[in-house]
């Protein structure tokens, strides 16, 4: 059955017109009034009921669909660990394929870096489109897989500034992990050998060429654990999903 979010509190009975991306979505499947649908809100809480919705098409309009909230299903298909990427901006499309994979894999969060090698910088309304681009592939990646809560994607930050501001939004105890080339470091699966199945993980990598020094440096300073994927070099959109995929895959 197709499934389509629809970022609004719902309640089952309710007759609503459908968000105008679901809308659009809908349109292109033609379905037709009677056809059945899955809605979800994309998160829990503050009036949101989590789960997922049966739902009915009323009506087809020329650019609105009506439907028809049914029952409820407290189903959630989320990994037990919750996973915080702190990913390097990487270049071309390259950056769009991560935010889509790691939305898949169940990243709990994701937050582009503006590392000092990375090729795009962000600023402005620039900034603000990219990241409500990499929202929008982050919903669409959740209506295939499955999710039933949409992982955000925050604002594009530096380092510095997010360990300032982004930090402080993170669970007390959560574990920070830094991939890094450098010297002292450890395999990921033995810093997380003693870690509980449900600890909190921020995972911070490079773009391409990875971070510079003086980067490096201030993670290890606040904390971050220097790990390893091991001995191959993988590229900068493919480490934090193989790291993702250690880390939430169990």
């Amino acid at each position: 059955m197709p499934r389509f979010h629809c970022p609004t509190p719902l309640r089952s009975g309710d007759e609503l017109d459908l968000p105008p991306g679901a809308a659009r979505h809908v349109q292109v499947l033609r379905l037709q009034p009677g056809d059945g649908i899955t809605l979800f809100e994309g998160r829990a809480g503050e009036g949101f009921s989590g789960g997922e919705f049966d739902a009915t098409v009323l009506r087809m309009g020329r650019s609105d669909v009506s439907v028809r909230v049914g029952a409820h299903h407290a189903i959630e298909r989320e990994a037990l660990r919750p996973v915080h990427l702190l990913a390097g901006i990487t270049a071309n499309e390259r950056m769009d394929w991560l935010v889509e994979k790691a939305a898949e894999l169940g990243a709990a969060s994701i937050t582009p870096l503006v590392a000092e090698r990375s090729v795009l910088k962000l600023k402005g309304d620039r900034a603000e489109k990219k990241l409500a681009h990499w929202q929008a592939v982050a919903v669409s990646a959740c209506e295939q897989c499955m999710r039933n809560r949409v992982p955000p994607v925050h604002g594009a930050a530096d380092l510095a500034a997010w360990l300032d501001r982004g930090a402080a939004a993170l669970p007390p105890g959560t574990r920070r992990l830094l991939l890094s080339l450098g010297e002292g470091t450890r395999p990921l699966a033995e810093v997380m050998d003693d870690a509980a199945e449900d600890l909190p993980v921020v995972f911070l990598s490079g773009p391409e060429g990875g971070l510079s020094s003086a980067e490096e440096a201030l993670a290890r300073s606040q904390g971050f654990i220097p790990v390893t994927l091991g001995a191959r070099v993988l590229r900068a959109e493919t480490a934090p999903l193989a790291a993702l995929a250690a880390l939430t895959l169990v």
